[in-house]
C-alpha cells in the first residue's frame, strides 16, 4: 500500500526547499575511501586504473575510477561492468571489485574489460538511491544528464572511444525500496506509488529493445549454482513487470534513462540481488554478482562474431 512521507505536501512535487530538507537529513554511514578506493588502489599492480573525474559536492569530494586491462587489444570486443549506480546497493559495488580481484584476468583472452565499480560514492556512503540533488542516476543516462555521476562516466566513455559489446550492470532490490525509496520518489514527484512485492531471490532486468533471451538464460543458469532465483508473484510479475522467462523481466533501457541503455551493446542486462532474503547472506550476494558476470561473458565469448 502507499505510504506517506515526512517531507513535502501530498500531491505536490518537491521544490528546492523540500530537496534541501531531504538532503539535510542524510548522514554518512560508511566510507568510500576505505571500502572502495583502497581496494582499487591495490588493483593497480595488475590493471590500468583511470580517474575519470571527481564529484564535487558541498560537503565532500569523491574521485571516480575505471579499472581496465593494461594491454588493450583492439581486435577483441569490450565488456563493460558497472556497479554502484545506486550507491546503497552494496553487492553491486562489492561484486564489481571482487570480479576484478578474482575473475577478470581469466576473460582477457576474449575481451577487453572495463569496470566502473562505484558510480555513486555519495550514495554509497549515505546508503541512498539518489544523489545529493535528489536525482536518481539510474533514470538519468541520456545526453546532458543532470546527474554528475552519469555525465562524467558518459564523457569518459566517449573520450576513450569505448563501444562495449557486453554490458552488465550490477544492482540490488532491497526491502528499503518499499520502506524508503518508493515513498520518497512518490513524495518528490507529488504522485502515488503502490508498493510492490519484493522478489525473494536473484533476477535480471533485460532491455526490451535487446532482449537476447539465451544470453539472459545463461546468466541465470550461472547464478543458480550460487543462490536462488526469484519466482514470479501471484500475478506472474517481478516488481510489477511480467516475468518473460525464468528470473527475467524487461525494461526500456534507453527510454527510461537506465545505465543499461547507455551503450549499444549486443548483450546487456541488469542484475538484481535480494540481500534481505532469509535464504542468503552478504557473501553469497557478492558471489552471485560475480557468477552473473562470468555467465554473461562466457556466453558472449561463444556467440559474438569473431
Amino acid at each position: 500500500m502507499s505510504q506517506n512521507y515526512p517531507i513535502g505536501t501530498p500531491g505536490q512535487p518537491w521544490g528546492e526547499a523540500e530537496k534541501q530538507q531531504w538532503f539535510a537529513a542524510q548522514r554518512k554511514q560508511r566510507d568510500y575511501g576505505n571500502d572502495v578506493v583502497r581496494r582499487i588502489e591495490h588493483l593497480r599492480e595488475l590493471f590500468q586504473v583511470d580517474s575519470y573525474g571527481e564529484l564535487n559536492y558541498a560537503e565532500a569530494r569523491f574521485p571516480l575510477f575505471v579499472v581496465r586491462n593494461r594491454n588493450w587489444n583492439p581486435k577483441l570486443p569490450t565488456a563493460l561492468v558497472t556497479g554502484g549506480v545506486h550507491g546503497y546497493e552494496t553487492s553491486g559495488v562489492q561484486g564489481a571489485l571482487y570480479f576484478l580481484e578474482t575473475e577478470a584476468l581469466n576473460h582477457l583472452a576474449h575481451f577487453n574489460i572495463v569496470v566502473a565499480p562505484c558510480l555513486s560514492p555519495w550514495g554509497y556512503e549515505t546508503i541512498n538511491r539518489w544523489n545529493p540533488a535528489a536525482i536518481d542516476p539510474n533514470r538519468s543516462f541520456y545526453p546532458h544528464s543532470p546527474a554528475q555521476e552519469v555525465a562524467l562516466l558518459m564523457a569518459y566513455m566517449q573520450e576513450q572511444g569505448l563501444a562495449p559489446q557486453v554490458h552488465i550492470d550490477l544492482h540490488e532490490t532491497t526491502d528499503t525500496d518499499n520502506s524508503e525509496f518508493r515513498p520518497a520518489l512518490a513524495a518528490r514527484d507529488g504522485v502515488t506509488h503502490d508498493n510492490w512485492s519484493i522478489p525473494d531471490g536473484f533476477y535480471l532486468c533485460a532491455d526490451a529493445k535487446r532482449p537476447t533471451p539465451e544470453f539472459q538464460r545463461a546468466v541465470i543458469e550461472a547464478v543458480k549454482s550460487v543462490t536462488h532465483i526469484a519466482p514470479a508473484d501471484a500475478h506472474g510479475c517481478l516488481i510489477g513487470s511480467p516475468m518473460v522467462q525464468e528470473g527475467v523481466i524487461h525494461y526500456d533501457g534507453k527510454g527510461l534513462g537506465l545505465c543499461m541503455g547507455m551503450t549499444d551493446a549486443t548483450y546487456v542486462t541488469t542484475t538484481e540481488v535480494y540481500p534481505d532474503s532469509p535464504n542468503t547472506n552478504p557473501v553469497e550476494c557478492v558471489d552471485a554478482q560475480v557468477a552473473a558476470i562470468r555467465g554473461g561473458l562466457e556466453y558472449a565469448a561463444k556467440h559474438l562474431p569473431k
